[in-house]
C-alpha cells in the first residue's frame, strides 16, 4: 500500500510527507524537480507533473491513496480535474484533496472557485475522499516579516471580520492523519469536509499589537488598501495572480475567514494537542 503525495516539495506537501513518514508509511512523492526533494530515503520520488498524463499514470500505478495539492497557477483547476480522472482510471478509491475554506463563498476569486469545481467534480463523480478546507496559512506571514520589522507597519489587508489563521505544520500533521485513516479503513471512506483552522481570529489591528508585543515596539495596522496590496504583489508574481490575491483580500475585508462552531474541538481531538498559536508563529519567525 503506498501513499503518492502531490506537492511534496512545498510548505505543506513537505509536512505531509515527513508526518506519513513519521508514522510508518510507504510514500510515493511526486515532483517536478527532484533536486529540491530533500526527503528520507524510504521516501520514492517520482519525477513528474500534473499536465503530464503519462508520468501521472506511472506515478499513480500501485497506489492506493492520495493527496493532492495543487499550486495557485494559472491552470491549477485543469491539473486537478486530470490529477483526478487518472487517479480514478487508476482505481485509487482513498483521496484527500487540498481545497480552501469558504472556497463556495468566495466565488469570484479564481483560486478559490477553481477549488470549488474541483469539490464538485469529487462530489458529482461520486468519489470517496476527505476535502480539508484550511484557512490562511500563517506561513504567508515570512513574506511580510521584512516589512513588518523594517517599517513597522502590518501591511496585509485582512481587514476587521478576522481570519482563523493556521500553520502549516498543523495542516500536514492532519492531512497525514486522514490519509492513514483512509488507508487503514477496509472499505473507501465516504465524502466528508473538514475546515482546517487556527485557535485564534486575527484581525489586522489585532494581527499588528501581536507583532508589536513580540517585537516590542509599535507596529501599526495602516488600513484595507486592497489596490496598493495589488500593485505590491506586482513587484514579485505575475499580474493576473496579484490581481487574484487582491479579489481574496477584499473577500478577507468584507467576510472574513471565520471557523465554524466546533471546527477548533475538532482539530484539537484529531490532533491530541492544542493547535499552534499565532503568537508562537510570530515569535518563532521573528527570531
Amino acid at each position: 500500500m503506498t501513499i503518492l503525495v502531490t506537492g511534496a516539495t512545498g510548505n505543506v506537501g513537505s509536512n505531509v510527507v515527513e508526518q506519513l513518514v513519521k508514522r510508518g508509511a510507504d510514500v510515493r512523492a511526486l515532483v517536478r524537480d527532484p533536486s529540491k526533494a530533500n526527503f528520507p530515503e524510504s521516501v520514492e520520488i517520482v519525477q513528474g507533473d500534473l499536465l503530464d498524463v503519462d508520468s501521472l499514470r506511472g506515478a499513480m500505478t500501485g497506489v492506493s491513496s492520495l493527496f493532492l495539492l495543487n499550486g495557485v497557477v494559472a491552470d491549477e483547476f485543469t491539473q486537478a480535474l486530470i490529477a483526478l480522472n487518472v487517479a480514478r482510471a487508476a482505481g485509487i478509491e482513498r483521496i484527500v484533496y487540498l481545497s480552501v475554506i469558504h472556497s463556495d463563498i468566495y466565488v469570484n476569486v479564481p483560486h478559490f472557485a477553481g477549488k470549488f469545481g474541483v469539490e464538485r467534480m469529487i462530489e458529482q463523480m461520486g468519489m470517496n475522499a476527505t476535502i480539508l478546507r484550511p484557512a490562511y496559512y500563517m506561513d504567508n506571514e515570512i513574506t511580510i516579516k521584512d516589512v513588518v520589522t523594517g517599517y513597522g507597519v502590518y501591511p496585509m489587508p485582512i481587514g476587521d471580520k478576522g481570519l482563523a489563521m493556521i500553520d502549516a505544520r498543523d495542516i500536514g500533521e492532519i492531512a497525514a492523519i486522514e490519509l492513514i485513516r483512509c488507508e487503514e479503513s477496509p472499505t473507501p471512506l465516504p465524502l466528508t469536509r473538514i475546515n482546517l483552522v487556527g485557535p485564534d481570529t486575527l484581525t489586522g489591528a489585532s494581527a499588528a499589537a501581536i507583532w508589536s508585543d513580540v517585537l516590542g515596539r509599535e507596529i501599526a495596522y495602516p488600513g484595507d488598501d486592497t489596490a496598493g496590496f495589488e500593485q505590491n504583489m506586482r513587484q514579485f508574481m505575475p499580474g493576473w495572480m496579484a490581481y487574484d490575491m487582491r479579489l481574496m483580500a477584499e473577500r478577507f475585508v468584507s467576510d472574513g475567514m471565520l471557523p465554524e462552531a466546533g471546527d477548533v474541538d475538532r482539530l484539537t481531538t484529531l490532533l491530541g494537542r492544542p493547535l499552534r498559536s499565532y503568537r508562537d508563529y510570530v515569535a518563532q519567525i521573528a527570531g
